[in-house]
């Protein structure tokens, strides 16, 4: 039965990687467009503004900090694959930059660039879905939208269009820069990943059956 277990668990490791890296292809194709950053990034733009801090320092201090609240307020939802989140995303990123910087850039025309934000934030968000329904595991920013619609019993769709506003607008009043697809970002989100969870539970269920 430990075996087993540990069999398990391990395939559902496997599926949050597998969810990491759609969703991270799905980011990168909204970075690539240079429309706008992604809600959460704009609050770390506003946080570095007023700190003498690089823009990653600030991501991992927020990070961390989510994760300290979280040890208080809702530890069970911290596990293995929230670290993997947190470490693995920025390559992924770096990987996928480096194989599509020279389709999609500033230099694009706006039709491809806007396609590629709104097909972007359509694989993020099923990505997402994925890395949350391994249960092994998700990044902290994602995970405030979770526990938020887990404790109040409300839909993640919903939820997660909140927290993204929330980020933006204490962004730019940190001085954080925003734009059109940070808006179409925080809007969209939310309730496509509604729309992709049961799906994705279906599609883990099936990937742990094998």
């Amino acid at each position: 039965m430990k075996q087993k277990n540990i069999s398990e668990y391990i395939k559902r490791l496997l599926i949050l990687v597998l969810g990491l890296t759609i969703a991270h292809l799905g980011v990168t194709l909204f970075l690539l467009s240079n429309l706008g950053s992604d809600p959460f990034n704009v609050l770390i733009q506003g946080i570095s503004h007023i700190l003498p801090l690089s823009h990653g320092t600030c991501h991992q201090i927020i990070c961390f900090l989510i994760l300290g609240i979280l040890l208080f307020t809702a530890r069970s939802y911290i596990k293995a694959g929230t670290f993997i989140c947190m470490f693995f995303g920025g390559p992924i990123i770096d990987f996928f930059t480096f194989l599509l910087k020279g389709i999609i850039n500033t230099s694009s025309p706006m039709a491809v660039r806007f396609l590629s934000l709104v097909l972007g934030c359509f694989i993020l968000a099923f990505g997402m879905t994925i890395v949350i329904k391994s249960d092994a595991g998700t990044g902290p920013n994602d995970l405030v939208g979770l526990v938020i619609s887990d404790k109040l019993h409300k839909p993640f769709g919903i939820c997660r269009v909140i927290v993204d506003f929330s980020f933006v607008i204490i962004g730019v009043l940190l001085g954080g820069i925003f734009g059109i697809g940070t808006i179409i970002c925080a809007f969209l989100i939310g309730p496509i990943a509604d729309r992709f969870l049961p799906v994705s539970e279906r599609l883990v269920n099936t990937l742990l059956k094998k």
